[in-house]
């Protein structure tokens, strides 16, 4: 354990309840914590169901499953600000909050939409998580405290309503644009529809006014009883769907197919456009929100993005939000940060989840890579649009709800690792995490040590007691305890770790927004570093990281005219060895922060 979380510098304590003020704080100096609402504290029992009557299947909520509804809600997240803010975290991401088909799924597959992204009103709050005035309840209290809320919002797509007449067995399978064009009812045989609809890539009122008939490629309908289920009503015409069948993620269906039969927005479509606008803009405007991560977001055509993220902006500046932070999900597990990066460049996003970051951590201390994997990374930040600046604003991550949590990855990776080494890896992935470039997102509950089964449902376990029994029976790190009983720990070696961190990130702007230099890595696990400097003064930062398992002796590049050295966490040398040259000793999965001292005539950077 001495080895794993060394010193501990920072008591753990709540920050003061008001900070500085939380609108001029850039994006870059974020520390953001993501919760999805109905797994972290169920604070009003009365809304569990949503309102609804009857089974799980027509109310969604089943606490002992992991597929349904389990009770969380708005109060519940804010009861429980204190312990968020105590973590460190300086802003929130909600999960998404919209009302959503509480129930989707084939006969014998049926599971809950818990998760937020099976959308029917885009106006109202999920009645299981609460009401609009709880949200805003929930906000205010946040920005009382100096912190920010993020939410997370949908444009790709709305819930399952939009069904096929062709039905089952057709298998629902992708039908391109080329053998089932728009001017053509259900494929090259068909008679002729749509006369005068020059394609989806002329985005104009008058060219989608000439696009009149759905049936292109299936013919969609929407079931009786059904009609009117979405709300605003203009969701409820087949015309704003792309109605071509299942997405397999690759190729021209990424962006035309549904996701699992998620009925997909016809982004293309100047009325899509204006009402996903509309819609988003009345959010800002009426809760002042401070930012949008944006779901599927390379599913999306580039034009609609185009449109949408100035005019958040706009929208956001008029509310008195100068840094209003929209960051996109652009899902791609791979250390590579260029393709990503092309989402910033070409869609005008001024920042996406850095999948590239995860990757690359995953690399090192899951899959044993050399270290060069972590350097090849940030060479890469200058594709980003604004380059290694706007790297500094990159959400950086380890895991989430979707591929799952760090410490399930590194146990996948490593068959067999014991629970002190699984501890000792993730810690030190949380280390890079608040350390390194970026603007780190802690996902709720690694902090508590939580080790899923896998992703998706089985990463998105209870905070308060659960009755989930596929939860209950996680063998947890760094705690005797197990999800059923409430995981709200601040003395959890974890909690306390990212606690101290966020502490001296706080402390010493290098952390936050410091220009970082890549300083030793190798081709085998082992020593990693860089330096960050203050951007006011100019003063170096040594950051250290050992991802083997051995103790450490090795020499790490430092600037020329630093002498000396500062403990801020961990254990660093007092002197150099050269000029430009120090030697580090850390323990297996170390890592330390140091400060140097330098002679007076330095020059900042070197």
């Amino acid at each position: 354990m001495r080895s794993l979380l060394l010193p501990v510098l920072f008591a753990c304590q709540s920050l003061p309840a008001v900070a500085e003020p939380y609108r001029e704080r850039p994006a870059a100096g974020e520390t953001v914590y993501f919760v999805l609402p109905d797994r972290f504290e169920n604070g009003d029992k009365a809304n569990d169901t949503g309102g609804l009557k009857g089974d799980r299947l027509q109310t969604g909520f089943d606490p002992t499953s992991k597929a349904f509804y389990n009770g969380g809600d708005i109060k519940g997240l804010m009861s429980r600000l204190d312990y968020i803010q105590g973590l460190g975290a300086t802003a929130i991401w909600v999960g998404p909050i919209f009302k959503n088909k509480p129930v989707q799924g084939a006969p014998g597959q049926e599971s809950g939409g818990y998760h937020g992204y099976w959308i029917t009103d885009f106006t109202q709050v999920d009645p299981h998580f609460g009401t609009n005035a709880d949200f805003r309840k929930l906000v205010d209290a946040a920005h009382a405290r100096g912190m920010k809320v993020y939410m997370d919002i949908v444009a790709n797509h709305t819930a399952d309503v939009i069904q096929y007449r062709e039905g089952a067995a057709s298998g629902f399978a992708y039908r391109s644009r080329a053998d089932y064009p728009y001017s053509r009812k259900g494929g090259l045989g068909g008679k002729a529809i749509n006369p005068g609809f020059a394609g989806d890539q002329i985005s104009t009122d008058a060219n989608f006014a000439r696009l009149t008939d759905p049936t292109w490629a299936y013919t969609p309908y929407v079931p009786k009883g059904e009609e009117h289920a979405k709300v605003p009503d203009w969701l409820n015409d087949p015309l704003v769907y792309h109605n071509r069948g299942n997405t397999t993620f690759s190729g021209e269906n990424s962006q035309f197919g549904d996701f699992v039969g998620l009925d997909d927005l016809f982004t293309e479509s100047p009325r899509v456009r204006q009402g996903m606008i509309a819609i988003y803009a009345k959010w800002i405007d009426d809760f002042g929100v401070d930012g949008f991560r944006i779901d599927t977001a390379r599913h999306v055509d580039s034009g609609f993005w185009q449109a949408f993220v100035p005019a958040m902006q706009a929208e956001a500046r008029k509310r008195g939000i100068p840094n209003f932070h929209i960051f996109g999900e652009v899902a791609r597990e791979n250390p590579d940060n260029g393709f990503i990066a092309q989402f910033t460049r070409r869609d005008g996003y001024p920042a996406v989840l850095d999948f590239a970051f995860h990757a690359s951590v995953r690399a090192v201390l899951g899959a044993g890579q050399g270290t060069e994997v972590l350097a090849q990374l940030f060479d890469g930040d200058v594709l980003y649009k604004g380059g290694e600046k706007a790297a500094m604003a990159m959400p950086t991550f380890i895991g989430n709800h979707d591929i799952g949590r760090f410490s399930t990855l590194v146990r996948h990776d490593r068959p067999g690792i014991s629970d002190k080494e699984l501890l000792e890896r993730v810690a030190l992935g949380h280390v890079m995490l608040m350390t390194l470039r970026g603007s780190p997102v802690i996902y709720y509950g690694d902090e508590q040590g939580f080790v899923g089964d896998g992703n998706d449902q089985d990463a998105r376990e209870d905070m308060f007691a659960s009755q989930v029994a596929s939860y209950n029976d996680n063998r947890l790190i760094g705690t005797t305890k197990t999800t059923a009983t409430a995981s709200f720990a601040t003395d959890h070696p974890l909690y306390r770790l990212i606690s101290s961190l966020a502490t001296l990130r706080k402390a010493h702007p290098a952390l936050i927004s410091g220009r970082q230099v890549t300083r030793g890595y190798s081709d085998k696990p082992g020593l990693f570093s860089v330096s960050r400097f203050d951007p006011a003064t100019g003063m170096e930062y040594l950051i250290a990281f050992n991802t083997s398992d051995q103790p450490l002796h090795a020499a790490s590049v430092i600037g020329g005219r630093v002498t000396a050295l500062q403990s801020l966490f961990g254990n660093c040398p007092a002197q150099v060895s050269a000029p430009g040259s120090v030697i580090l000793d850390l323990p297996p999965f170390g890592s330390a922060v140091c400060r140097a001292v330098s002679s007076p005539d330095k020059h900042a950077g070197q």
